[in-house]
Parts: structure tokens; sequence; C-alpha cells
């Protein structure tokens, strides 16, 4: 198999660090955690858990970032999870093209209540879905092929039935070391992990997903009403 670079474009509080566990556990990949994080906190200056920390420890030019991550290796996979809320309107664009993408969306309100939890300040900017529908409006018209779109809820009923739809449509081998790992960090996990990884530390595998709908503040409510536009649009586009 030829090397091959993937990004995976999620918002926050989705299942997206899970499934940067379940790609770092094949044996054929390299995982990249938010390569952006550090710029976009250098560049808005907004407060955000650990952003000292999170700045002093990454990469801030993003010129820098991009070099790195457009480099598709010879062999084996290098596995980006991205986070939309990082892009940012002057980054290039070019270098888009050397990637495989996969669009990663959850339902508004479940992200608005988790998301909460950890940063009460939030408004929809934060939570990424418009970046997100934009990147993929994007990503859509300098490719042929439309990128591949993942919803959470649906992926979380059969995730290896999901994942090998996944690889098969990335021209790659499904690994079944996708599905379980070992608890705790890992040396690939940014910084901000100690604020944000508490959950996916204990866990080995996917959880089941969650049916209760969560209880939202009208402000929080709001947050997802202005969200939802946005995630209808791509949730068409899910693979089932």
């Amino acid at each position: 198999m030829t090397g091959k670079a993937i990004a995976m474009w999620s918002g926050p509080r989705n299942i997206s660090t899970a499934m940067m566990r379940a790609w770092e556990n094949r044996t054929d990949t390299q995982v990249i955690d938010e390569p952006f994080y550090s710029h976009f906190l250098h560049h808005t200056g907004l407060d955000h858990p650990m952003a000292d920390a999170v700045i002093s420890h990454g990469e801030t030019d993003w010129r820098k970032i991009v070099q790195r991550i457009s480099q598709v290796p010879e062999h084996g996979i290098v596995y980006q999870k991205q986070i939309t809320t990082h892009w940012l309107e002057h980054y290039s664009v070019d270098w888009l093209d050397n990637l495989s993408h996969v669009f990663l969306i959850r339902d508004p309100a479940p992200v608005v209540a988790s998301y909460a939890s950890k940063r009460p300040a939030l408004t929809a900017s934060d939570l990424g879905y418009q970046q997100q529908a934009a990147l993929f409006d994007l990503v859509s018209t300098k490719s042929a092929d439309r990128p591949i779109v993942i919803d959470s809820h649906l992926f979380l009923q059969d995730p290896q039935a999901q994942l090998k739809q996944l690889c098969t449509m990335l021209q790659i081998p499904f690994q079944s070391s996708m599905l379980k790992w070992p608890s705790g960090s890992r040396q690939s996990d940014g910084i901000w992990g100690e604020h944000w990884y508490d959950a996916v530390n204990q866990s080995t595998g996917f959880g089941q997903p969650r049916t209760a709908p969560p209880q939202l503040t009208e402000h929080q409510q709001a947050i997802a009403a202005l969200c939802q536009p946005y995630y209808d649009a791509l949730k068409r586009f899910a693979i089932t």
C-alpha cells in the first residue's frame, strides 16, 4: 500500500479523540493531534483552558504546520485529528489537495452540553459547525469526489461496520485493532489532553450512542439552533 495522509475534520466534543485512538492502534499509522491549535490560540487570543501552555508547547507558524501535515508518507498512514474551530481564513488551501478528507459530525445539542461542561462561556463559533460546512464545500469543489462524512451517532451504533466502510472508501485495509485500545494517555496527545481527555483516557473502545436528550439552558438552546443547519447540510451525505 502506498502512503496516505488522512485529515479527519471534526468539531470539539465529538468522538474525535476516540477515533484518533482507533487509528493510532493500527500497525501502519501515526497520528497528529490538532496541529493548528497552538496557532489558533496565539492568533485569536481566546481564553481557552491551558491556553498559555498550549501555545508554548506547539507550533504557532501556520506555514510550518502546513508544510508538516501536507507531506504524504511513502508508506503507511499519517492520520490528522483536525478541529474545524481552528480553521482560519488566512490559511492557504492548495495543500488540501494532498490529503484524503473525512468529516466527522455530531448533532449540536449534545455537543453544546458537553462543551459547556468544560468551558461554560461558549459561542456557536467555538463549536466549528459553520467552519466545518465551509471546509466541506471547499474540499468538494477541489475534488472530483465528495468527501466522506461520518455521523458519530450512526457510527456508534455499529463501529465495526462503519470503520470497514470507511477503510474501503479510503482504499486501505481494515484492521480489527481499530475497535479496541489500551486505556490511558498517549505521547502523541496534545498537552491540552490534561483538561479535555479524561473520559477517552478511561476508555478501551467506542461507547454506546447516547439516547437521552441533553438538558440545555435557553442560551445553549439558541447556540444549538444556530449550528443545526450546518449539521443538517452534511448529515445527508453521512455513510450508513
